[in-house]
C-alpha cells in the first residue's frame, strides 16, 4: 500500500470533507475508566443479524474500544455538538457529569440524551492501513429523544433543528 500516490490520499480527504455524515460517540469501559471517541463513519450493515460498522485509528481510546468485549455507539443529535467536539480532540472533556453520561447494567458507558444508544459486540476487526474497520453485532437498542440533527461536514459539526429550512 505504500506505493499509493499521496496526492490521491489528499484528494480523498477533500472529497470526504464535502460529504456530510451523522455523528456518534463510541464509548467503552476500560481498565482505567471509560474511553470514547467521536466517529462519523458509523453505518448500518445488516438487519439479520443486526450489525453496524465504523472505523478507528490507533489512539488510546480506539485501543480501549478495540479491546472491549462490548461497547456503545451513541448516535448524537443537535444538543451534542459540544460533546462531539470534545470527544474528537485530544484533551477534550470526557465523561463529565455535565455531559449526562450513565452506565448500563452491563457496564458500558452510554449517553441517555442521545437520539439512540446501541450496545454492540465486535464481530470482525479488519486492519486497513493505519485504521481498523469494526463490524459489530447490535445487542440492544435504546431510543432517546428524537429531534434535531448533528452533521459532520468539512471539519465542522453542524446543527439542524426540526423546522429549520435546508
Amino acid at each position: 500500500m505504500s506505493s499509493i500516490d499521496t496526492g490521491i490520499g489528499e484528494r480523498m480527504k477533500a472529497a470526504f470533507r464535502r460529504f456530510p455524515t451523522g455523528v456518534a460517540v463510541i464509548a467503552a469501559a476500560g481498565p482505567r475508566g471509560p474511553a470514547g471517541l467521536t466517529a462519523s463513519s458509523v453505518a448500518s450493515v445488516s438487519l439479520e443479524p443486526p450489525a453496524l460498522s465504523f472505523s478507528v485509528m490507533g489512539g488510546r481510546s480506539a485501543r480501549v474500544i478495540l479491546d472491549a468485549p462490548s461497547f456503545t455507539v451513541n448516535l448524537l443529535g443537535s444538543a451534542h455538538a459540544g460533546l462531539a467536539h470534545d470527544f474528537a480532540r485530544d484533551g477534550g472533556s470526557r465523561f463529565t457529569p455535565e455531559q449526562g453520561w450513565d452506565v448500563l447494567p452491563t457496564g458500558e458507558p452510554f449517553l441517555p440524551g442521545a437520539q439512540a444508544n446501541l450496545r454492540v459486540a465486535p464481530l470482525h476487526l479488519i486492519g486497513v492501513g493505519d485504521s481498523t474497520v469494526v463490524v459489530a453485532a447490535i445487542l440492544d437498542v435504546l431510543l432517546g429523544p428524537a429531534g434535531g440533527r448533528l452533521v459532520h461536514h468539512d471539519r465542522e459539526f453542524l446543527v439542524h433543528e426540526d423546522g429549520d429550512d435546508y
